[in-house]
């Protein structure tokens, strides 16, 4: 065969070759695609929290302290009635102390007459009287009674002034540094002011400081002079939540103010939250952006367990001590909210304040240094790293061998 014959007869297959295999192929029936498994995915994320119209708004975790939301949560504001839980926690104080009885009677003066105070919010005592310290007490926190105030605080003080003064004192021990008090009801003065944060501070330590105090908080009404008045907290008939405090406040200056209190038990874990709404623009307002907060912090944070009170996290080299090593860890116990996709996220450890002074006698309870909590890297909680245990001093020949080893590391101060 030619050459140019044996060619034509390779492109004349070659040709064949392709039209078969661009023919169309043999029709397969159509399978359905696989249905998605809703839990075959976990979306790590958070929705937005709630956006609210308040001047000033604030979440706190209550074990901590901790802000864990909040808008000018700094800024200046106008108290009002939110003022009656620091004459409140002055009460309270005073009573926990033995200094006040519950059943000492209060005659009223003319300056806590009931008449003095017009349309605003009273107990209803009248001049000459005598009323109880408890009557009195129930009558500033269910009623909100600026008469009650201005009689408790002439009979702690002897005069409104005065008991402004410890009012003062108390919040500057309380770490409230942004607060000034000039009277115990909180009717308005410009020189009389607070932050959202403050408040947020004062009933954290009211119910930690005074339980039997913040108690009477949850109560709904209180009837006195044969006139029952109900609280003005609605979110203690809100059943959604174990609300349970704190305390109303409303001036024309700046709206309806509420600082509210709910404990749950989410995952097997107790966890109290405390929130503040500022310049609301009705008691339904304040009402419901509270309860938006607490909700969303229960639902969207977690307790999570750092060290339990007394637990060993390190131990240390002691010098001068009968014992080599010291246990240290946090006095009390630790836990903090913090947003649920962020629980893997976190990280602990401990820093020491200055190895050159881990010397005995050492008092258990000494603090040396920082629990630190980290989330992202980044530091979200502090607390004390503390001796666990005391520590004496040891005899003259271990105080030269450990100033020796000492001198021999570099380790004097």
């Amino acid at each position: 065969m030619k050459l140019s014959q044996l060619l034509t007869v390779l492109a004349t297959a070659t040709l064949f070759c392709s039209l078969t295999a661009s023919a169309d192929p043999k029709p397969t029936p159509n399978k359905p695609a696989p249905k998605p498994n809703p839990q075959s995915v976990v979306l790590d994320v958070m929705p937005e929290p709630p956006q609210l119209s308040e001047q000033a708004y604030i979440l706190m975790d209550y074990d901590t302290g901790a802000v864990l939301l909040g808008h000018n949560i700094k800024e200046k504001i106008i108290p009002a009635s939110l003022t009656k839980m620091m004459t409140s926690y002055v009460i309270g104080q005073e009573i926990q102390a033995g200094r006040l009885d519950k059943d000492t009677m209060v005659t009223i003066s003319k300056n806590a007459w009931s008449k003095n105070y017009g349309d605003s919010s009273k107990m209803f005592i009248e001049v000459g009287k005598q009323v109880s310290v408890n009557d009195l007490n129930l009558g500033i926190i269910i009623q909100s009674g600026n008469d009650a105030c201005i009689a408790m605080a002439e009979h702690i003080a002897g005069s409104e002034d005065a008991f402004a003064s410890l009012m003062n004192e108390w919040a500057k021990f309380l770490g409230m540094n942004d607060s000034h008090f000039v009277n115990s009801h909180g009717l308005h003065d410009d020189n009389h002011y607070s932050t959202a944060y403050d408040m947020a501070l004062l009933g954290r330590h009211l119910i930690h400081d005074l339980p039997d105090e913040y108690k009477i908080y949850s109560q709904k009404e209180f009837t006195f002079n044969n006139i029952k008045q109900i609280n003005r907290n609605r979110l203690l008939w809100d059943n959604s939540l174990h609300f349970d405090g704190i305390k109303t406040g409303h001036l024309s200056q700046v709206g309806y103010n509420l600082v509210a209190s709910a404990v749950e038990t989410v995952d097997g874990t107790s966890f109290r939250l405390i929130s503040v709404v500022i310049g609301a623009k009705s008691e339904a307002q304040r009402a419901e952006d509270s309860k938006k907060l607490l909700t969303y912090g229960f639902k969207f944070y977690k307790k999570v367990p750092i060290t339990a009170a007394g637990k060993e996290l390190i131990t240390q080299r002691i010098y001068y001590g009968k014992n080599n090593d010291v246990s240290l860890g946090s006095a009390q116990e630790i836990k903090i909210a913090i947003p649920r996709n962020k629980v893997d996220t976190i990280k602990v450890s401990v820093k020491l304040d200055d190895k050159t002074k881990m010397e005995a006698p050492m008092k258990k309870g000494t603090k040396v240094g920082a629990i630190i909590v980290r989330s992202d890297d980044k530091i979200i909680y502090k607390a004390p790293l503390v001796a666990l245990e005391q520590v004496d001093e040891c005899g003259f020949f271990g105080k030269i061998w450990d100033w020796l080893v000492k001198f021999f590391t570099g380790l004097f101060s």
